[in-house]
């Protein structure tokens, strides 16, 4: 509620206090809710609190990822596999110390070869790079130790980027990140898009100062 309330408070301080992506839709635009939007887009997803739909999922998809709906860098995200005997355990985990429902996907293997993060700025590609989990792990985020690689986006993230960009810049979301695994979208991050540091590393650009050039063209509409 307080991150909620801080949206509130400064959509009324906008434009006399310029605001950074529109806060009405950074408020209606959770990460692991918004990509629902691009059903041809994602992975198989259920959000749920009901443990026989996951059962269901389950058994229909053999692996799958549990994640908190509003839950960052990589935390809580777990890799349920064909035989483990802990899903109903993490489940009451989940739920106990939670009122939320949780998201499940299809795991996708592909994320042992990356994850792609997209920093798009107001809708247009300003640079990738491609996040490789550590050895044993799912999960590939840089916080909880994925080392980052040099990126060149591929027919499909192209594709993605083109689907969500004049949407994106439609809601006036000006900073923001696509995570791509293998082929499908799996996250739309609009409150803290990492990877801006990595990418102008790699790739020998600022993405900074892009962002902020934007930032004052629009500052001065």
């Amino acid at each position: 509620m307080t991150y909620i309330t801080n949206t509130h408070i400064l959509e009324k301080l906008h434009p006399n206090t310029f605001v950074i992506n529109n806060t009405k839709e950074v408020r209606n635009a959770p990460e692991k809710i918004l990509v629902n939007d691009y059903i041809d887009l994602i992975p198989e997803t259920m959000i749920t609190r009901s443990i026989d739909e996951v059962i269901k999922f389950k058994n229909e998809f053999s692996e799958i990822i549990l994640k908190p709906l509003y839950g960052n860098g990589g935390k809580q995200i777990i890799h349920i596999k064909k035989n483990d005997p802990n899903l109903h355990a993490h489940l009451e985990m989940f739920f106990e110390i939670s009122n939320e429902p949780i998201i499940i996907q299809k795991y996708i293997p592909e994320v042992r070869q990356g994850d792609c993060r997209i920093i798009l700025i107001n809708g247009e590609i300003a640079g990738a790079i491609n996040r490789v989990p550590p050895t044993g792990q799912a999960r590939s985020n840089l916080h909880v130790g994925g080392r980052a690689e040099k990126k060149k986006l591929n027919k499909r993230e192209l594709e993605i980027c083109e689907a969500l960009g004049p949407e994106l810049k439609k809601r006036e979301l000006i900073l923001v990140g696509l995570d791509v695994i293998g082929d499908y979208l799996t996250e739309i991050n609009v409150t803290s898009p990492t990877g801006i540091q990595e990418i102008s590393y790699f790739n020998d650009v600022n993405i900074g100062a892009k962002f902020w050039d934007c930032v004052e063209k629009l500052r001065n509409i």
